[in-house]
C-alpha cells in the first residue's frame, strides 16, 4: 500500500532519471494570494508521468521485465513508460486513444515503444491494453491505479516541501488520481495542516462525482480540451487515497482552462497543456480558498497539441474580452458598412475580420448581416464598443 516510505524510496530511485523541476513565484495568477508554480511541464518527456512509470519499472521482477510491458494512455503516461522501458531495456507496447494529440503519439514512438491506436477515449485504450496483456503475457503498467506509480508521482510533493516549507495550499490536476494520491500522501504525512485540493475539468469530473457521492462512479462520456485528464472512472486505490488525504475537489470550465493557458503563455512564456493548466485556472478563478495563502499550482504537463493551440488561444482571448465577435443587422446600401467600421476605429478596437452577407435566410430584403471580429483591450473596452454601436442605431447581437 502507498506510504511515505515508498515515496521517499522513489525519490532515491529517480535521482538522475527525473528532473527536479523548478518552483517559482507568480505575480500574475491571483493578486490576493502568494502563488507558486511547480513546473512539471519542464520534466523529461514534458510531464510528471516519467516519475511513476520509471519507479514502477524499477520494481518489476526479472520475469515481468522479460515479458515486456503494456500500458494505456492519452499521451503523457505513454511517453513516461516508453522512456522508462527504454532505459531498462524492456519491450513496451502502448495503447493510445485514436484521438490523442499527434505530438504525443509521435513522441511515444520516438522513445522506441510500439503504439496501438484505439478508437475512443482512455478507457477504450485501457480495455485494449488488458486484452493484449492476456494474449501476450505482458505486464500491465497502470497509469494511476498502482502503488508504485502513485509513489513516483508523490516525489513532487517532497520537492514542494523541500523548497517551500511554509506552503499552505497545493492545487493538483486530477484525471484518474495517481498524481494527487502521491502528492497528497507525501504532503499530509509531513505537513498535515497544508490543504491539498484536486482540480478537474467540468467535462470530465469522475473523481469529483465519486467523492461527492461516496462511491466510485463512471461517466457516460468525457469532453474537455484537457485530454490528459479525460478519464471516465477513477481507480479504487486512488479513490481510497483521495478519501483519506484530499481536502476537496473543484472543477474548472473550458473557458477558464483556455484563459489559464493564455496567461501562462503571455506572462510566463510557458507552454502548458489543458490538463496541466487546470490548477492555475482554479487559482485564477478562486475555486478554492487561497486568499492570503502560500499556494502551489502543479503544472502537470506541457505536451499541448500544436494543431489546436491557436483555437485555445482564441478562446482564452474571448474569455478575457480581448477578442470580440458580434453580428450587426443593417441596411444594405452604400456607406453603411464604412460608417460602422469608422465607429469601431474611433473606439480604438482593431478589426480582425469582417464578413458581409446579404444572402441570409429570414432577413428582410434590403438588409444584410455583417459578422465582425475585433481585438479589444479587455471586457470593459468590449462593452464600450458595443454600447457605442447600439447608441448609433445599430442592431448588435
Amino acid at each position: 500500500m502507498l506510504s511515505l516510505k515508498m515515496i521517499q524510496n522513489a525519490k532515491e530511485v529517480l535521482t538522475g532519471i527525473a528532473t527536479e523541476t523548478p518552483l517559482f513565484q507568480s505575480k500574475f495568477i491571483n493578486p490576493d494570494a502568494d502563488v507558486y508554480i511547480k513546473c512539471e511541464n519542464m520534466q523529461v518527456t514534458g510531464s510528471f508521468k516519467l516519475r511513476g512509470a520509471y519507479y514502477k519499472t524499477a520494481n518489476l521482477t526479472e520475469e515481468e521485465a522479460m515479458h515486456g510491458v503494456v500500458a494505456c494512455s492519452a499521451g503523457n503516461h505513454a511517453q513516461g513508460v516508453a522512456l522508462a522501458a527504454k532505459k531498462k531495456g524492456i519491450q513496451a507496447v502502448i495503447c493510445m486513444p485514436a484521438g490523442a494529440p499527434l505530438a504525443k503519439v509521435e513522441a511515444t514512438k520516438s522513445y522506441g515503444a510500439e503504439v496501438v491506436l484505439v478508437p475512443g477515449v482512455y478507457d477504450d485504450a485501457a480495455a485494449k491494453a488488458a486484452e493484449l496483456k492476456n494474449e501476450k503475457g505482458y505486464t500491465f503498467l497502470h497509469p494511476f491505479n498502482d502503488d508504485y506509480v502513485m509513489a513516483g508521482q508523490g516525489t513532487i510533493g517532497l520537492e514542494i516541501l523541500e523548497h517551500l516549507e511554509d506552503v499552505e495550499v497545493v492545487l493538483v490536476p486530477i484525471g484518474g488520481g495517481g498524481l494527487i494520491s502521491g502528492v497528497a500522501c507525501a504532503i499530509k504525512e509531513l505537513k498535515p495542516e497544508c490543504k491539498v485540493y484536486g482540480v478537474q475539468a467540468e467535462g470530465a469530473p469522475s473523481m469529483f462525482n465519486s467523492l461527492r457521492d461516496g462511491k466510485i462512479e463512471t461517466l457516460a462520456e468525457v469532453n474537455t480540451v484537457a485530454d490528459g485528464i479525460a478519464v471516465k472512472q477513477p481507480g479504487d486505490k486512488t479513490f481510497e487515497m483521495c478519501q483519506k488525504y484530499v481536502d476537496g475537489i473543484v472543477t474548472v470550465s473550458e473557458e477558464e482552462i483556455a484563459s489559464a493557458i493564455l496567461m501562462l503563455l503571455e506572462k510566463h512564456k510557458m507552454v502548458a497543456e489543458g490538463a496541466g493548466a487546470v490548477s492555475v485556472a482554479a487559482a485564477m478563478y478562486n475555486k478554492a480558498d487561497i486568499q492570503g495563502k502560500k499556494t502551489v499550482c502543479i503544472i502537470s504537463g506541457g505536451n499541448v497539441d500544436i494543431n489546436i493551440l491557436d483555437r485555445i488561444i482564441d478562446k482564452g482571448l474571448q474569455v478575457n474580452g480581448r477578442l470580440t465577435k458580434f453580428s450587426v443587422t443593417m441596411m444594405d446600401k452604400p456607406g453603411q458598412l464604412t460608417q460602422m467600421l469608422q465607429i469601431i476605429a474611433e473606439a480604438g478596437a482593431n478589426i480582425f475580420n469582417v464578413n458581409h452577407d446579404r444572402m441570409v435566410r429570414n432577413i428582410a430584403v434590403g438588409k444584410c448581416i455583417v459578422d465582425v471580429t475585433v481585438e479589444t483591450r479587455n471586457k470593459n473596452h468590449c462593452e464600450e464598443l458595443i454600447e457605442k454601436l447600439v447608441s448609433n442605431g445599430y442592431d448588435v447581437k
